[in-house]
């Protein structure tokens, strides 16, 4: 009996071999890919500018530690998890849409990993004020632009503890709001929701070493270094 499974077990695999050698090569590839998918997972982007490009507002070394150290880790370990713990989710965004059903590790660290490279693209050397369509959007969303940096920093300056602050564009409509810890207004735990258009680090890493304790001073000089070309490209 024992036999007899053994060579029907054959003749069933070389049946199925052939009936797939038979198919088109794309309907192969296609077949293959279903077991072959790659699990999401997070890059680093490549730091638009030198380490010292942001200077005097943003100083070299807590530049080189913050990409090099902090966002490498979050990079890491977020996907360690993801392949830990199975994580499927065909993009970050949808990563993101389930961020209340994830470890901790995954959502805290898929934040770190998504809100840096974020921060990083929202910055440039020699940044002015805002024009066109951002300049526009903010004035009829806030009354001028002193008025909405004045909101963004209190947002910002009223986040206890770690955070982000956030300026996003909920339906078309311009918000302003902060997330604790590693937290993303695309996570659908957030009580803040929307696309995130501008966003701003105020974790001690990100400026203890030059402001120490003076989170305002940081916020302050921030704003000399935001790229609101990249911020008006995120406007739809």
């Amino acid at each position: 009996m024992e036999n007899i499974s053994r060579r029907k077990f054959v003749a069933t695999s070389l049946k199925a071999g052939a009936l797939t050698a038979a198919l088109p090569l794309a309907a192969q590839a296609e077949n293959l890919s279903i077991f072959n998918a790659a699990a999401l997972q997070f890059s680093q982007v490549k730091l638009p500018y030198a380490y010292n490009a942001l200077e005097p507002h943003i100083d070299a070394t807590t530049m080189e530690i913050h990409y090099t150290k902090h966002h490498t880790a979050y990079i890491k370990n977020v996907n360690d998890a993801i392949a830990a713990e199975n994580i499927s989710a065909p993009n970050e965004k949808d990563f993101f849409a389930m961020a209340s059903k994830l470890s901790a590790k995954a959502k805290n660290n898929g934040g770190g990993a998504w809100n840096h490279n974020f921060f990083w693209e929202v910055m440039k050397p020699k940044s002015g004020n805002p024009s066109g369509k951002i300049s526009d959007a903010i004035n009829g969303s806030f009354g001028s632009f002193d008025k909405f940096k004045e909101q963004f920093t209190t947002a910002a300056l009223g986040r206890f503890g770690s955070g982000w602050a956030w300026l996003v564009n909920d339906g078309g409509q311009l918000k302003i709001g902060s997330t604790p810890n590693q937290d993303n207004p695309m996570m659908d735990s957030s009580e803040l929701k929307g696309t995130p258009l501008l966003g701003l680090d105020v974790w001690e890493h990100a400026y203890y070493l030059k402001y120490q304790n003076k989170r305002n001073d940081y916020i302050a000089a921030w704003w000399n270094v935001v790229n609101w070309d990249g911020v008006a490209s995120r406007l739809s």
